[in-house]
């Protein structure tokens, strides 16, 4: 074969990549107008990159190669009957590459200490000494930190909030005063409104149960600035 073959193979080959890098960046284009327009519609804070915002948490997805970045971050507040709920929203990228969707609402009651995961029963579970099995709760498998204090997390209404979920949410889990969930990475706006209605369905119910005898009063996210 000669020289010029051989160029002519490098060469489409070198487009074929370039081709390939051009549609990629041309989605996450899209992808990050389409997070920044929900992000405006709501009245919300719309940042790039965040290299701090994951690492508050180390449970959930986070527990998988460590907490990463947090990309095309939304930062907001629901507003609820009974007051507003910092709220954020972000790519998670993990070794250079969006492994998820992270949603978190902040809970208005601080539970000491409390850990819970719930995975779906296809999803690998974490070897976590410091969790214990508690076993089904709905669909999911339920891992605790304090098993006698996660009695609330097996009942009737919190079930049923938690199967609202949906089977495409890998995890979602209780830590410090937040609950978070894990959303596929091409989940769109209005999915990931949906998650945050369940979330915040399920704070109030963890708000409204005895989990311990120390819970204080959560204060709004102190990196969340409403819009002007």
């Amino acid at each position: 074969m000669s020289v010029w073959v051989w160029f002519v193979i490098a060469g489409l080959a070198a487009a074929g990549g370039g081709a390939l890098l051009a549609v990629d960046g041309g989605r996450h284009s899209a992808h990050q107008r389409e997070r920044r327009r929900w992000a405006s519609l709501r009245g919300w804070r719309f940042v790039l990159s965040d290299p701090v915002v994951a690492d508050r948490w180390r449970h959930g997805v986070m527990a998988r190669g460590g907490a990463g970045l947090a990309k095309d971050l939304v930062i907001g507040s629901l507003f609820t009957p009974l007051g507003r709920r910092a709220v954020q929203i972000f790519d998670h990228e993990q070794g250079g590459q969006v492994s998820s969707v992270v949603v978190a609402v902040q809970r208005r009651i601080h539970t000491v200490g409390l850990v819970a995961e719930l995975w779906m029963p296809d999803q690998p579970l974490p070897q976590d000494p410091g969790l214990s099995r508690l076993g089904p709760v709905g669909d999911r498998v339920a891992l605790v930190n304090e098993p006698d204090r996660a009695g609330p997390l097996t009942s009737a209404e919190f079930v049923l909030a938690v199967k609202a979920l949906g089977g495409d949410i890998s995890v979602a889990w209780i830590e410090q005063d937040w609950v978070l969930a894990a959303a596929p990475s091409s989940a769109t706006p209005s999915r990931l409104e949906r998650v945050l209605r369940v979330l915040d369905e399920i704070a109030d119910l963890l708000d409204a149960a005895d989990l311990d005898n120390a819970a204080e009063p959560a204060e709004l996210a102190d990196f969340y600035r409403p819009s002007q």
